[in-house]
């Protein structure tokens, strides 16, 4: 089944710099399981491609069941400096939920009331 990350997950993003800073947080622990799976850095350069020209760091927070990207060289020389009209960042956590993925089992990452 083909889904988009927002199913499971839900993100923030901001800048860094001439950086963005992406944290995706999953809503269940299998959630986050597919999520460290899924989201390489080479995966998630590839996603931005079109705005990322720098390296791709990961960070791991399994106690809140997320991982937070550091995209380097996405913004443009960043805020005060860049033409780009997100030259923050703000909107690169909601361009990664959009990634469409395959899954199995899409219900037991979906949130749980």
């Amino acid at each position: 089944m083909k889904i988009k990350l927002g199913e499971i997950a839900y993100a923030r993003s901001g800048d860094k710099g001439d950086g963005s800073n992406v944290g995706i947080a999953a809503y269940t622990d299998a959630g986050y399981e597919f999520l460290k799976n899924l989201l390489t850095p080479d995966r998630i350069k590839t996603h931005f491609s079109s705005i990322c020209f720098g390296e791709v760091e990961r960070y791991e927070m399994p106690n809140i069941r997320a991982l937070n990207f550091i995209l380097h060289d996405s913004l443009g020389g960043g805020g005060s400096e860049s033409l780009k009209t997100d030259a923050q960042g703000k909107t690169h956590g909601l361009g990664l939920l959009y990634m469409e993925v395959d899954v199995d089992d899409v219900e037991k990452m979906r949130y749980q009331n």
